[in-house]
């Protein structure tokens, strides 16, 4: 198969975007034995396939910037809220590896982070940033009376309750994906606490106001990204300088995923 270069010289921040439907079977091959037993435990078809391009467009892009075979990019798992418990010795040391994944090998010293909800897979990636990246669905069944006091600070509650009925389903989901996005880049993810962090308005450029209680972030950039209509996303990095990531589209992903 032919291969598919990416710029010589990489962006400090890159998004790549991915649509369910070009999920293929043949991409398997780019996953390592502990990933394709772990896409085949799951019961339905679209989380497999949103499992398997997470992975696989990861892998692609890394060893394309590390400039190896994709079987030679690895990643080591670490949970920030574990690593700290266990330096309190408040918690068990002998769990399962999970948390946010790390580049090792030929591709030590990328950052990613992946996330995906309904149709949409999207990966950031950065050259030694920590960045974190979320993409919500908006779904008005669901309980956000109950979900806004679990995700929401004081503050932003009181602003999101004096919007218009028909403007609080999207500006909820435009919240949390800033709030998870910078939670993950953090590696903290929800484990670190929704309510702890407070962002700005859902209409106002994004940013991060304060973090509440340890473990937040020297300095943190925040921007909101476009999706589909229907959807809300968020990209973080801990760095102070504002975001400008370049956005590889759909089409784009799904190129590399043919290469």
């Amino acid at each position: 198969m032919r291969s598919m270069k990416l710029d010589p010289a990489p962006p400090a921040h890159e998004v790549w975007w991915a649509h369910t439907s070009t999920a293929d079977d043949r991409l398997l091959r780019l996953l390592d034995e502990e990933e394709r037993a772990r896409n085949a435990r799951f019961r339905h078809q679209a989380d497999r396939d949103r499992h398997l391009l997470g992975r696989s467009m990861t892998r692609l892009v890394l060893a394309d910037r590390a400039g190896c075979p994709p079987e030679k990019v690895t990643f080591d798992l670490r949970c920030r809220s574990c690593e700290e418990k266990e330096r309190t010795g408040a918690g068990p040391g002998d769990a399962a590896p999970h948390g946010k994944p790390h580049p090792s090998g030929p591709a030590q010293g990328w950052e990613v982070s992946v996330s995906h909800s309904g149709e949409w897979v999207v990966l950031a990636v950065s050259g030694g940033v920590p960045v974190g990246v979320d993409v919500e669905r908006v779904s008005e069944a669901r309980d956000l009376a109950g979900l806004a006091g679990y995700t929401l600070a004081a503050p932003e509650h009181a602003a999101w309750e004096r919007l218009a009925p028909e403007d609080r389903v999207g500006a909820f989901f435009r919240y949390w994906a800033r709030k998870e996005a910078l939670l993950k880049a953090t590696g903290l993810g929800l484990s670190g606490g929704l309510r702890r962090v407070l962002v700005s308005p859902p209409h106002d450029d994004a940013a991060l106001l304060s973090w509440e209680g340890g473990g937040g972030p020297e300095s943190a950039a925040l921007t909101d990204l476009e999706c589909a209509e229907g959807y809300r996303s968020a990209l973080a990095a801990l760095a102070p300088e504002p975001l400008e990531p370049v956005v590889r589209t759909a089409g784009d992903t799904a190129g590399l995923l043919r290469s």
